[in-house]
């Protein structure tokens, strides 16, 4: 049996999950990456996606908009995340509203930083990933107009 190590997910509303597993599949900023025991110690900030949870129980996953993730040479991974929801848990009106929160980054950014692409194509990165998460999931909505 592969080794395990603890992994802790926490938004700011309550702790989602608490478990031993084998593996964490990251969204990752700058790329997706998996954690495993004896992973070294890294810190990273999680783009609009799907973190997925392997271990002795099954696989979990949970939709989450951004955060950050620590992953701890023996201490497992710990992900503070801006919003999660468990998949199974996910519905199309919480979808929507992700997707509406992205637009409105996006619409702000726009009107704050007129001439300087940086922050706006951030923000049109920020609405892709969360309608790319809804396709993935099966909760499409209705593709704003950027």
């Amino acid at each position: 049996m592969a080794d395990t190590m603890q992994f802790d997910l926490v938004s700011p509303e309550r702790r989602l999950a608490s478990m031993q597993v084998t593996a964490v599949q990251i969204p990752g900023t700058e790329g997706d990456m998996t954690a495993m025991a004896d992973h070294a110690p890294t810190i990273t900030t999680l783009r609009p996606g799907l973190l997925r949870v392997e271990g002795p129980e099954g696989t979990s996953e949970y939709v989450v908009t951004g955060g950050f993730a620590e992953i701890g040479g023996q201490g497992g991974v710990s992900v503070l995340a801006e919003r999660a929801v468990a998949r199974a848990d996910m519905t199309q009106e919480q979808m929507d509203s992700m997707v509406a929160e992205a637009h409105a980054v996006y619409a702000r950014a726009k009107d704050n930083w007129e001439n300087e692409p940086g922050p706006v194509d951030d923000a049109a990165k920020l609405l892709a990933d969360m309608v790319a998460v809804g396709d993935h999931i099966g909760l499409s909505s209705k593709q704003p107009s950027l």
